[in-house]
């Protein structure tokens, strides 16, 4: 496992078009955690598991924008390679490559530009959130959701310590 300091980035999104985003959490890019192989999606479910996320799902990233307005995802790249945008239309593009992972916080807009034929994502969410598949502007409501989105205790990646537990709390 990569040293959580030198392999990790932080990316704070402000309101974008009709994109919410999160005022307060930023986005964590945490590079090259694990080995892209055959046992690249069973390495990130148990990982994710580990680390009191449960993995919900095994697929892609849509390729249109839209947010989780009451929950925190957690994307791993299993394999391929993506062009991803973060923070809704006219965000920010990212290239994802397998073996990284992406922590969103509630409210943050993605949506896949374009992808290898091989892209595979791992997602979770904390404990006892159920996401939301936002595709418009927030209701005063969602953005109250966006805001108490209960914290996760533990970081996707590192447990007890790592950025999420730097950045977010």
């Amino acid at each position: 496992m990569a040293d959580a300091t030198d392999s990790t980035s932080v990316l704070l999104l402000t309101a974008n078009d009709w994109v919410p985003n999160n005022p307060h959490l930023p986005v964590i890019l945490y590079r090259q955690v694990f080995s892209s192989d055959e046992k690249a999606v069973a390495t990130a479910q148990r990982l994710f598991e580990n680390n009191g996320w449960p993995a919900q799902w095994v697929n892609g990233i849509y390729p249109y924008h839209h947010y989780h307005s009451n929950a925190h995802e957690v994307l791993a790249v299993a394999r391929g390679e993506a062009l991803i945008m973060l923070g809704g239309p006219e965000g920010h593009q990212v290239v994802v490559r397998g073996g990284d992972i992406v922590l969103l916080p509630a409210g943050t807009g993605h949506c896949n530009i374009r992808s290898s034929d091989d892209f595979t994502v791992v997602g979770a969410y904390p404990p006892g959130q159920e996401f939301d598949l936002c595709r418009g502007a927030p209701t005063p409501q969602m953005l109250d959701a966006i805001v108490k989105a209960p914290f996760p205790h533990r970081d996707p990646v590192y447990g007890e310590s790592g950025p999420l537990i730097d950045r977010w709390l």
